[in-house]
């Protein structure tokens, strides 16, 4: 199946890591790395457990955020 959950990636200066957010899966859905690569790595591991988790437990999918269809300047 192909998803498309919205992944949020941040630089932290706190925490001199890359920072990701879920944000379909609620507020405190995060995980992190610290290379960009390393991050969005983690986060795909992330959504393919919870998805799987989901499934098998039978709860429905969060519904994912979509954003209108992207205009290419001329």
């Amino acid at each position: 199946m192909n998803y498309h959950y919205k992944i949020i990636i941040q630089w932290s200066e706190e925490d001199k890591c890359y920072v990701v957010s879920l944000p379909e899966w609620g507020e405190f859905c995060h995980t992190h790395g610290d290379t960009y690569e390393e991050a969005l790595k983690n986060s795909q591991e992330v959504l393919e457990m919870l998805i799987e988790s989901y499934i098998e437990d039978g709860q429905p999918l969060p519904e994912p955020q979509i954003i209108g269809k992207l205009v290419q300047a001329a």
